[in-house]
């Protein structure tokens, strides 16, 4: 598939801009949400093929809107990759169970993301 549409759901401004150009550069189409309610209006909206969702997010918190997601049958189907800064098996474990398909840690190791994002299609 040419130009994968990603939804990077990120709250940190630096993380943000910082990922999106790594991606962009990379030929995928990046949009941007700020917030976990953001993050699940988008989803619903664009259709991504893969989001990148931070964790720890305003409004509504990455584990939820996960939930929300993989709970509505017009999303339930896109990938997700949990992103956080904590590497604890607890969040990777949280996370998995509230439907997440892949998890990684930050600072994003674009490598390994990349590879984690082809293997989620």
């Amino acid at each position: 598939m040419s130009n994968p549409h990603i939804l990077l759901v990120e709250d940190n401004e630096l993380n943000r801009d910082m990922l999106s150009r790594r991606l962009e550069r990379r030929n995928y189409r990046v949009s941007i949400a700020m917030d976990g309610a953001e993050g699940v209006a988008k989803a619903t909206e664009l259709a991504p093929n893969l989001i990148l969702m931070d964790l720890s997010l305003p409004v509504l918190d990455g584990w939820e809107a996960i939930r929300r997601l993989k709970g509505d049958p017009k999303t339930a189907s896109i990938p997700v990759i949990a992103l956080t800064a904590h590497a604890l098996a607890e969040d990777e474990r949280t996370a998995r169970e509230a439907g997440a398909d892949d998890f990684d840690t930050k600072s994003v190791d674009l490598t390994r993301i990349l590879g984690k994002m082809r293997a989620a299609k």
